[in-house]
């Protein structure tokens, strides 16, 4: 894909299987990274060339305004922001205002902290912009009310954001993964892709769990000159998850009259 060699990418979450991916996809291209994570240890395991780690916390002002420039000391400019980080912290209906807070801040106020810090880069290089949705962010999901509510809000920040940044030349999209094997999947299953597999099959129209390389390869996609007229919008790595809606892929009627 054009437009991405030389270029430079900072990836909150990237020391994650999702943000791993897109890093090594994004080196391939000829784009250097800076993963930011605050799994220390996950994130200096990749370091290698063109790829530097700065650890950081997104709900801390000052290590935003850290990691910015610690990605222009190290590779000069920036050009991409991938927002991969997330929390997973969800009660549901007993999720206290601290918990909300929290999902919140890390899940949609942090990366809005790093585009403010990293706007003038951004607009001088009219880069791009990919937040991380999800498919939750348009179903409801027993027990789940943060991490669902706050992924539909990424949804409509990326509108947002693509409408005011549109003068400044940058443009801002999102992507919205199905069930991809990613470090949540590896931990409830403990590292069983093939259980994972199985249950996501009848949620799925493609029978089974995204791989990490997939998301990926829509994320550079967004970022590259191909995509060059793309803004405001989402792409959903998802295998069919939402084209089947409330349906699964079974056959209702013929259940009906076995």
């Amino acid at each position: 894909m054009k437009g991405l060699d030389g270029k430079v990418a900072i990836i909150p979450g990237g020391a994650t299987k999702i943000g791993a991916a897109i890093a090594q996809a994004f080196r391939a291209a000829g784009t250097k990274v800076m993963i930011a994570d605050i799994n220390e240890e996950a994130g200096q395991a990749l370091v290698a060339d063109g790829i530097a780690f700065c650890k950081t916390n997104l709900r801390e002002d000052d290590d935003i305004a850290a990691l910015v420039a610690a990605t222009k000391k190290e590779f000069g400019r920036i050009d991409f922001l991938v927002n991969v980080a997330c929390s997973y912290l969800d009660n549901g209906a007993e999720s206290t205002r601290a918990e909300w807070l929290e999902s919140l801040d890390v899940n949609i106020v942090g990366s809005v902290m790093l585009m403010q810090a990293a706007h003038e880069e951004l607009a001088k290089n009219r880069g791009a912009i990919v937040n991380f949705g999800s498919i939750s962010a348009r179903v409801a999901q027993k027990g789940r009310w943060l991490y669902p509510v706050s992924k539909a809000a990424i949804l409509q920040l990326t509108r947002n954001q693509a409408m005011d940044l549109a003068p400044d030349g940058i443009r801002v999209n999102a992507v919205s993964p199905g069930w991809t094997w990613s470090n949540i999947m590896d931990e409830l299953t403990g590292g069983d892709r093939e259980k994972t597999d199985s249950v996501a099959k009848p949620f799925h129209l493609l029978g089974r769990t995204g791989n990490p390389e997939e998301v990926a390869n829509s994320v550079l996609f967004l970022c590259s000159d191909e995509a060059g007229f793309i803004t405001g919008t989402d792409i959903r790595v998802d295998g069919g998850y939402t084209a089947m809606g409330p349906e699964r892929d079974e056959e209702a009627i013929a259940q009906l009259m076995a």
